[in-house]
């Protein structure tokens, strides 16, 4: 029998303000422990909590950003449950009346574009962190995180397959990082995502039974973890077994998911309103003043790219991962009109080399300015593209120019026609078995002529006047 996955996904984005979400304490990462608190986030009595308008505005952001409806009145709730990371013993979020609904994102997963639906957007107070001491039984709780604000993004039940998961995942990531509400770090926590996943026969419309996946902390987490669970779950199937409703962990180690607890039904967390937090209304001016206010998002940024710069849609989906690498290359365009050199050099020579160094592209060592003066020199044949590589590594380990290393290091090329002409009958002259080679059908010896001319000039002769004289000496 084929079964079809059935994929939702629970993200918590941590939102980039610089104090929690009911009281005045910082949100700065890695203080020492329990020093970023006060009354109000460690639940002492007679305390009250005052709501961050920040928070809402960029909630109302992301909202927006996501084709959300926004509600006029929401509310917040209080989630009960006791966890030593819990100070007051529940969590202040929201339930019946959450701030955003109905919204949705598409995404493109091998050439097709899937809409996923978004069932709610709503903003909650983050927990402590526990540590556990592996020597001794003894466990750590920091309260900083504590009160920090969340937004929670809900999916419809709409992703079919573990790449289209990854790619609503990636999407969501850009959008916050776009808007400027969170810094998407999965690895730190500020960016993390639950998966609820169940399989069915194909072609039906009942859910089968569903298990839900944490501890996934990176894309390629999220993708191995679900093709893991689909494929046990289809093995629990043909076996004539059933599938357990439970919370499993995934275990990047053994890349295998593993039974955490079981889940028989919904916990009863009580909810209830809380009485010490009013009623929040949105007002439509503050929501059409945040409208205004939205930049371009990764997917109109990414069409515009394919249109007016004439990228690919592989190159677009790429430079407009990240705002500012989009940025960058847009700088770049500035100084030379050739986006489809500028697209390659990126992608090619200056993400290599971030991601060699394991770092983000505001920490390039190239300017945009200095880039597109370098791909100038390769544009107008000042320089090949192999010695412009060469070029690049200086200016990145050293910081000069382009221009001021290709003179300090005499790289200009060599567009003498004469020059090359007696070169390439130098190469000629000394390899006649090859010529003969050649002259007899095996062309592909081109590539071999061609690397011993470049041998000879440093890689400096103009790589076209090179094969066109060859090809002229050669078929003599």
């Amino acid at each position: 029998m084929k079964f079809e996955p059935v994929i939702g996904l629970e993200i918590h984005a941590q939102l980039k303000t610089k104090t929690k979400i009911f009281c005045a304490c910082s949100t700065v990462f890695g203080a020492a422990p329990n020093t970023h608190t006060c009354p109000v986030c460690l639940g002492m009595p007679g305390v009250l909590p005052v709501l961050n308008k920040k928070v809402v505005e960029y909630t109302l952001r992301m909202a927006l950003a996501t084709g959300c409806d926004i509600e006029a009145v929401s509310r917040f709730a209080r989630k009960n449950y006791f966890y030593p990371d819990l100070p007051k013993g529940y969590q202040i979020s929201q339930y019946e009346l959450p701030i955003a609904r109905n919204g949705h994102v598409a995404v493109e997963v091998n050439g097709s574009t899937h809409h996923i639906g978004i069932t709610r957007i709503h903003m909650e107070e983050d927990a402590g962190k526990l540590s556990h001491d592996p020597g001794r039984p003894v466990s750590r709780v920091d309260f900083n995180r504590t009160g920090v604000p969340l937004i929670e993004i809900v999916s419809q039940p709409d992703i079919r397959s573990p790449e289209a998961a990854g790619a609503y995942l990636r999407q969501l990531r850009a959008i916050v990082r776009y808007l400027g509400i969170c810094d998407g770090n999965l690895e730190e926590g500020s960016f993390r995502c639950d998966a609820n996943v169940s399989i069915r026969p194909a072609g039906t419309e009942a859910f089968g039974t569903r298990t839900e996946i944490k501890n996934l902390n990176s894309f390629k987490h999220v993708e191995k973890a679900l093709q893991y669970e689909i494929s046990r779950q289809q093995e629990v199937l043909a076996d004539a077994g059933a599938v357990t409703q439970e919370t499993r962990l995934w275990d990047p180690e053994k890349n295998r998911t593993q039974s955490m607890r079981s889940k028989e039904e919904a916990h009863d967390y009580r909810y209830f309103p809380d009485p010490d937090l009013l009623p929040l209304v949105i007002e439509s001016d503050w929501i059409e003043t945040v409208r205004r206010d939205l930049p371009e998002l990764p997917a109109a940024k990414k069409k515009r790219f394919v249109d007016a710069y004439g990228l690919p849609s592989y190159d677009a989906d790429i430079l407009t991962s990240d705002r500012e690498l989009a940025t960058y290359f847009e700088d770049c365009l500035k100084n030379i009109s050739r986006p489809k050199l500028v697209s390659n050099w990126i992608m090619g020579s200056l993400l290599g080399w971030l991601n060699a160094q394991g770092k983000s592209i505001d920490q390039a060592p190239i300017s945009a300015s200095d880039l597109a003066q370098l791909l100038k020199l390769v544009d107008d044949e000042t320089i090949s593209g192999k010695i412009a590589k060469i070029v690049f590594d200086e200016m990145a380990r050293s910081g000069k120019s382009a221009r001021r290393i290709v003179e300090e290091k005499k790289l200009i090329q060599i567009s003498d026609s004469s020059a090359i002409e007696d070169i390439v009958s130098t190469v000629v002259d000394a390899n006649p078995a090859e010529v003969r080679a050649y002259r007899n059908g095996k062309t592909k010896l081109l590539g071999f002529f061609v690397g011993q001319v470049m041998k000879a000039t440093r890689g400096k002769a103009n790589p076209k006047l090179v094969n066109d004289i060859l090809k002229r000496q050669l078929e003599k």
